[in-house]
């Protein structure tokens, strides 16, 4: 039996303010374990990481990402997102999405 499709995905890219590069990588850090330590299937990329789960769930994960670049210093800070949301049929997983890129 296969696994159950997630209900939604999300990809988020945080971009903590602040004036050292240095910084900003160590927040971005944070935010990214924060986001594996979920629970939940993630798959960090380049640019950003992906999430999937029920929609309630990402969307209190979407809130705490920011929070934490504020916790760990950041003056601001700008995220990029994007939703997939199928709560009748769920959303293609990580794994159907790049496993036939050797990902």
């Amino acid at each position: 039996m296969s696994e159950p499709q997630p209900e939604a995905s999300l990809a988020i890219q945080v971009l903590p303010k602040t004036a050292d590069p240095g910084e900003l990588l160590r927040i971005v850090d944070a935010v990214i374990a924060y986001l594996k330590g979920t629970g939940l299937n993630a798959f960090v990329g380049p640019f950003e990481t992906t999430v999937e789960g029920s929609f309630d769930r990402l969307c209190e994960i979407a809130r705490e990402a920011q929070l934490i670049c504020i916790r760990e210093g950041a003056g601001s800070v700008s995220s990029y997102m994007k939703w997939a949301y199928n709560p009748g049929e769920g959303v293609w997983s990580i794994e159907k999405k790049t496993a036939k890129h050797g990902n």
